[in-house]
């Protein structure tokens, strides 16, 4: 558990983050993107970028996973100011989750108001097919029922509230929006809403795991993804997220089909450019979005 030094320190280290960072860009990000296994090509959409490895970047973790470059890129996207995460940090690298999620709340420090979230994941939901794309509509924090949650410990109210609600962490508009815009490109045929549930990794699951994941309500489990959403959320910033269905879980014992991870980032290279046209479109309308709400 947290002391309340540790949270002051820990503000500070964000301010420390985002101050640095902000006098060294061009323009103030208002939306944030996180880019999960093999999506990275989000990040190569942007225009005019000042790219920076997260190994130059104080207080920052690394990333260590494969088919995440780790670095932040900055510049603009149809014409909005954003921020865009090459590569996320995982409870199984072993770090912290206030580690892991500190770039939400740098983001937060920085002027986003809009965070979209990426991830590739594993289809429990029997109707999902490989290269479907999931919008979150909820979640479920496995972690968080053991008390590994980011808000644990004393909170700072410089961020938010003690005890954020999260019926509503998936911004409604956002996703209607999504929707709206998925079926005007002709996405209908492989857009789907669900629940993702997340674990630690990094092992895949079992079957008799996603066995019972799948009667808990959840249609896609993956390994990250809700601990940012969460402290994004409760920093009161607007949350989207959607997942690339990458695999179908195997909740057969007879079956022969392992998970791996090169399937992951297969199926991100052969989904990427719909789901690159599908974020883009969304940034380039969020303005007319919000004046319409």
């Amino acid at each position: 558990m947290l002391s309340f030094s540790e949270i002051v320190s820990g503000y500070e280290e964000c301010r420390t983050t985002a101050d640095w960072l902000l006098s060294s860009i061009q323009v103030r990000p208002t939306v944030g993107i996180v880019c999960g296994s093999g999506l990275g090509g989000l990040a190569e959409m942007i225009k005019d970028p000042q790219v920076f490895k997260y190994c130059d970047i104080p207080n920052f973790p690394r990333s260590t996973v494969h088919g995440h470059a780790g670095q932040l890129v900055f510049g603009t996207l149809k014409g909005k100011p954003c921020v865009c995460m090459q590569g996320r940090f995982h409870l199984y690298e072993g770090y912290s989750i206030q580690k892991i999620t500190l770039p939400m709340r740098v983001f937060k420090l920085m002027g986003v108001e809009t965070i979209i979230l990426t991830n590739a994941a594993g289809g429990l939901n029997q109707d999902y097919k490989v290269g479907d794309v999931m919008i979150l509509k909820d979640h479920i924090n496995m972690p968080g029922f053991a008390g590994i949650n980011p808000l644990a410990g004393p909170n700072d109210d410089r961020f938010g509230v003690r005890f954020p609600c999260m019926s509503d962490a998936y911004d409604r508009e956002l996703r209607q929006l999504a929707r709206d815009v998925a079926s005007e490109l002709g996405y209908d045929n492989f857009l789907r809403e669900g629940v993702y549930c997340v674990l630690g990794g990094p092992s895949f699951e079992t079957i008799a795991e996603c066995r019972m994941l799948h009667s808990l309500g959840a249609d896609a489990v993956g390994m990250s993804t809700v601990h940012e959403a969460i402290v994004a959320h409760h920093a009161g910033m607007r949350v989207f997220a959607l997942s690339l269905i990458t695999n179908r879980s195997v909740m057969d014992y007879d079956s022969q089909e392992k998970a791996n991870h090169e399937e992951v980032l297969e199926t991100g290279r052969q989904r990427a450019k719909h789901l690159e046209k599908l974020v883009s479109t969304m940034v380039a309308r969020l303005d007319e979005r919000l004046l319409n709400m």
